[in-house]
């Protein structure tokens, strides 16, 4: 059999979602030239390695076989180029970051003086949602990951190193921008627009109005910071985001930041990676670096 590393990839992060379009959207490819792929595989191995019940696939017994190779063989590879990195130290590298779609406000700033300061050194950024996030998570794909909650169902270590503060906000001619105190219960009174279900920003803001005894109206569950920010400027409604995710839009004075009791909501990000796992010296190089200008960083990024 004659069987490419690029293929046993690509047959990895089809078997891993279950899907060719989740695949191809992870490794940039279009979903045709996967498929394609995938077929050139199964024929060198002549057997197949998924079969298709209604609109979903599964793998078949060959596919799970090779599917566990895969993660073997994947995990070799990657404590390799972790060796290597760690022979070249900084000088030459990779570093594998993965954040949540808030992070990317402002992780490349954090990121410019880094690489300023060790110009040999790659860095892959990646940027989903919550959900997404955990599967990479789960499966090892980065080196190190920056969530607003860490999540507490696998075993991770995890570390603040940046305020993250929520913040209520409503377009600039709302009736409460502008007042003082605003009582909570005055503010649950409005239409609110939330972000999708498992989203860090969401499960905060639910907590925080749980723990208060209050319940808020949903009007619109939206998937981006950016569509929430559009449909507040749109009036459809008041929002809870990071302040980090709105601070440009507050000083062009497209939104307006609430003072209302309770508020901001007092939070972190976090830097996470798996308990298990044994950090090369460029990833713990800027786990270091973080820590040392995390003070500098949320100076720079407040109000």
């Amino acid at each position: 059999m004659h069987l490419s590393l690029r293929q046993l990839k690509l047959f990895e992060a089809v078997a891993r979602h279950l899907s060719f379009t989740r695949a191809a959207e992870e490794i940039h490819l279009t979903q045709p030239a996967v498929s394609i792929q995938i077929k050139q595989l199964e024929s060198n191995i002549g057997l197949p390695l998924f079969e298709q019940i209604g609109k979903r696939i599964f793998l078949t017994d060959v596919g799970q076989e090779l599917y566990d190779v895969c993660g073997e063989m994947l995990e070799v590879l990657a404590r390799f180029e972790m060796s290597v990195a760690d022979h070249k130290g900084l000088k030459q590298g990779r570093l594998r970051l993965a954040v949540t779609t808030t992070a990317k406000y402002f992780v490349p700033r954090l990121l410019g003086p880094f690489c300023q300061r060790h110009p040999g050194i790659e860095v892959s950024l990646k940027v989903s949602n919550r959900e997404r996030m955990l599967e990479r998570l789960a499966g090892n794909q980065d080196d190190l990951y920056i969530f607003g909650q860490p999540p507490k169902h696998l075993a991770v270590r995890s570390r603040p190193f940046l305020e993250n503060r929520l913040v209520p906000l409503a377009s600039p001619d709302h009736p409460l921008a502008g007042e003082s105190r605003v009582p909570l219960q005055r503010l649950v009174e409005e239409p609110f627009l939330m972000r999708e279900l498992g989203s860090g920003t969401r499960m905060a803001t639910e907590q925080f109005f749980r723990d208060r005894g209050v319940s808020v109206q949903v009007r619109m569950e939206l998937g981006s910071n950016e569509a929430i920010k559009q449909a507040v400027m749109g009036r459809l409604g008041v929002a809870v985001l990071s302040q980090n995710a709105v601070m440009l839009e507050s000083a062009m004075g497209q939104v307006a930041i609430l003072d209302v009791e309770g508020f901001p909501l007092p939070r972190h990000w976090y830097l996470v990676y798996p308990a298990e796992k044994k950090l090369s010296v460029v990833a713990q190089a800027f786990y270091d670096y973080l820590e040392q200008i995390a003070p500098a960083g949320a100076a720079r990024m407040a109000p």
